[in-house]
C-alpha cells in the first residue's frame, strides 16, 4: 500500500501587535484586516493607501521584464507590415481575459474602423479544450499557417512549448510568447519570451498572472510609440 505523506500548515509569524494596530488606528480598518496588511508587509498607512489605491504610474517599468524589446519591436513589425496576427490563449479565465485585452486594444491599430470581423488582420484562437488540451498545439499553428498568420502572440502559455514554436519556425511564424509558468530546461525559440519566473527576467513582481504579462507587452508598446494606455474605440451608429 502506498504511503501518503502527511502535509504540515506552516504559519506566517504574528505580526507586531502595535504595528497592527496602529495601522488600524490610522486608517480605521477593522482589526482583522490591519492584521493581514501588516503580513502582508504591508505596515504603514502611505503603503495601504498605494495599494487600495494603485496607480499606474507607480506600476514597475514593463522594459524590465527580459526580451520586451524584441516583442515590442515584433509587434511593430507586424502592425505596420500589414501582417495577419493571432492571439492565442489558453481556454481558462486567464486564457481567454488575456486574448481579450490583446485583442481589444489591437484592433482599433490594426483594422480601419469599418473593417468587417471576419476580414480583421487579428484574430483570436482559443484551444479545443478536449482536441488540443492545454498550451499551444501543432493545430493552433497548422491553423496559422492556413490564414496566412505572421505572428502569434501566446497568451498564459508557451514557455514550454519548444516543439510547436520550431514547428512554427520552419512555417515562417513568429512567435510572442507571455506566459506566467515555470519554464523548463530550455526555452522555446520564439522572438521573445517575457515570463517574471525566467531566471534571468529582472521584473521584480514574479507572480503576474498571464494576463498580467500581456498586459505589460500593451504597457510597453504604448511607451514605445507614445500612444495612450487606452486607446478609442470607433463609436458605432444604429
Amino acid at each position: 500500500m502506498a504511503v501518503i505523506p502527511l502535509k504540515r500548515w506552516i504559519f506566517a509569524p504574528s505580526p507586531d501587535p502595535a504595528v497592527v494596530a496602529g495601522l488600524g488606528q490610522a486608517l480605521s480598518l477593522s482589526p482583522v484586516l490591519a492584521r493581514l496588511l501588516v503580513q502582508r508587509g504591508i505596515e504603514t498607512p502611505a503603503a495601504a493607501r498605494d495599494f487600495f489605491e494603485p496607480d499606474l504610474a507607480k506600476l514597475a517599468s514593463p522594459w524590465l521584464m527580459c526580451d520586451m524589446d524584441r516583442a515590442v519591436a515584433r509587434l511593430r513589425q507586424a502592425i505596420d507590415g500589414g501582417e495577419k496576427l493571432l492571439v492565442l490563449g489558453d481556454y481558462d479565465v486567464d486564457g481567454i481575459t488575456s486574448v481579450a485585452l490583446i485583442i481589444s486594444y489591437l484592433r482599433p491599430l490594426v483594422d480601419a474602423p469599418d473593417t468587417p470581423e471576419e476580414e480583421s488582420r487579428l484574430q483570436p484562437y482559443i484551444p479545443d479544450r478536449h482536441r488540443e488540451g492545454y498550451g499551444i498545439s501543432m493545430q493552433a499553428v497548422d491553423y496559422a499557417q492556413q490564414q496566412g498568420v505572421g505572428l502569434i502572440i501566446a497568451l498564459d502559455c508557451g514557455v514550454k512549448a519548444v516543439e510547436q514554436v520550431a514547428y512554427a519556425n520552419t512555417l515562417g511564424i513568429d512567435f510572442v510568447i507571455c506566459d506566467h509558468h515555470l519554464p523548463g530546461d530550455e526555452l522555446p525559440p520564439a522572438v521573445a519570451v517575457l515570463d517574471p519566473k525566467r531566471l534571468d527576467c529582472n521584473y521584480p513582481y514574479p507572480d503576474l498572472s498571464g494576463c498580467g504579462v500581456g498586459f505589460k507587452l500593451l504597457q510597453a508598446f504604448t511607451e514605445k510609440l507614445n500612444l495612450p494606455l487606452a486607446p478609442s474605440m470607433p463609436s458605432s451608429t444604429s
